[in-house]
């Protein structure tokens, strides 16, 4: 097969000893094994199923063993050699290649979520259209916390001070963790990841991090790949990054925002501007699909019981459903750009998804507003933090949002709809037994 040969080479070029084969869990981890560069092309590589139903915590649903159709058997993994990447931090020469997941029969795995971005992109491709996003990756950087009691604090800068102010865009507070920002762009180039600028955000030790656009599929690997590098980044460095959507109480949260455009595939224009240059009704109808479908795929946009404090007012992130122009009060926001470059911003997702469902949820609520010409609402002006909060505020919330629609369900398949919120509800309800500080502070001996 001439993806074998590419591999082979690819190994024998780069004196690569040993491979990691990657598969993204449902929370968005890498999950796999590793194996000798020299019996990689050999191996029948497997994994057994449960790995795509597990919870953050590592336990399983109640539904795990109804929905697989083998009792946790082996999946079939291949390689996509479009993916395969040097591991600059590795202490001997290793290399690392996302694979894809199959059933035994051969069929894509239902509960892959690599597979389900596919899926969503196969669509477009049927209509003779091609998505094109550009993510913009939020992330902290704190200080070592091996006693998860302790809240976080920012780490200490080569200023040998915290920051302790809103330091949105400074230069010399990016250049506080210039150590670390040198050694993280020193690993995605290495990898091969199209980033492009860095900011620093407003949260004390918060940076952005831009892409540039691409295709969906190759840039969820990207944001897959990059979660993992940036952690690894910051331990050389004695510090943690993380990508909690709200790490610290009194700090912003973090987000993943996905620009979005759609190219005719013919003719490569922008079916989001008209000849005119105007916008067309593919735009509006692209719109008004991420609003009347937003709702049921927040779970996906806020997979975890930590994602839902992002969303409070005047903190950065959206609390409704309206849309405008360069208004980034809104959670769906239109850039100022030349026709060409016409798009949206979905600013609904935090920093913890899986880059690959949040990408195909945000994908799939546009497809459906295009195919069921949903109108929008007129563009919101003004700051929208004036108006209710109207997403939800918890995720199991969200999780019975997730099945309240049919053209959603279909979309993702009625299976993977159904495992995906039986994992979810374990994770709400174990954190439903945690009894917090505040609890105990003012409800012990006040009620």
């Amino acid at each position: 097969m001439a993806h074998q040969k590419d591999i082979a080479s690819w190994l024998k070029e780069n004196e690569i000893t040993e491979v990691e084969c990657l598969v993204p869990d449902m929370t968005g981890n890498a999950r796999g094994k590793f194996i000798p560069a020299k019996k990689f092309l050999k191996a029948d590589s497997r994994l057994p199923e449960g790995i795509l139903a597990q919870t953050v915590t590592g336990e399983y649903s109640e539904d795990f063993w109804d929905l697989l159709d083998t009792i946790d058997g082996d999946m079939i993994l291949e390689p996509d050699p479009s993916t395969k990447r040097l591991v600059p931090w590795a202490n001997e020469n290793t290399g690392q290649i996302i694979h894809d997941c199959y059933t035994k029969d051969g069929k894509p795995h239902p509960f892959s979520s690599r597979n389900l971005l596919k899926q969503i992109l196969a669509l477009y491709n049927k209509e003779g259209l091609k998505p094109v996003i550009a993510p913009e990756m939020e992330f902290y950087l704190v200080e070592q916390n091996p006693n998860p009691g302790m809240a976080l604090k920012p780490p200490i800068g080569r200023s040998g001070r915290p920051e302790t102010a809103r330091q949105s865009y400074s230069i010399d507070a990016a250049n506080e963790f210039e150590s670390f920002v040198e050694g993280m762009y020193g690993y995605c180039d290495t990898m091969n990841l199209d980033i492009d600028t860095l900011i620093h955000e407003s949260g004390a030790a918060q940076l952005e991090v831009n892409f540039i656009h691409g295709d969906p599929l190759s840039l969820a690997d990207q944001i897959f790949i990059f979660k993992r590098t940036v952690r690894e980044a910051a331990l050389k460095d004695g510090i943690y990054a993380t990508f909690m959507a709200k790490p610290m109480a009194t700090e912003p949260g973090s987000a993943t925002h996905i620009h979005q455009s759609i190219l005719n595939k013919k003719n490569k224009k922008n079916i989001f501007a008209t000849s005119k240059g105007e916008y067309s009704d593919a735009f509006y109808h692209y719109i008004g699909g991420l609003q009347k479908y937003t709702p049921y795929v927040m779970s996906l946009y806020a997979p975890n019981v930590n994602s839902y404090r992002r969303f409070t007012r005047e903190i950065s992130a959206p609390i409704n459903l309206h849309w405008g122009y360069d208004n980034r009060t809104t959670g769906l926001r239109v850039p100022d750009a030349t026709p060409n470059n016409f798009r949206v911003e979905n600013r609904f997702p935090g920093a913890d998804v899986n880059p690959y469902l949040a990408i195909a949820a945000t994908l799939a609520c546009g497809y459906l507003g295009m195919k069921y010409e949903v109108k929008p609402s007129d563009a919101y002006e003004g700051n929208a933090y004036d108006e209710d909060i109207n997403v939800p505020r918890t995720l199991e919330e969200a999780l019975r949002g997730l099945q309240e629609d049919q053209d959603i369900i279909s979309i993702f398949g009625e299976k993977f709809i159904q495992l995906y919120t039986s994992i979810k509800l374990v994770e709400f309800e174990e954190f439903n037994r945690v009894i917090s500080s505040w609890e105990r502070e003012h409800l012990l001996l006040n009620v």
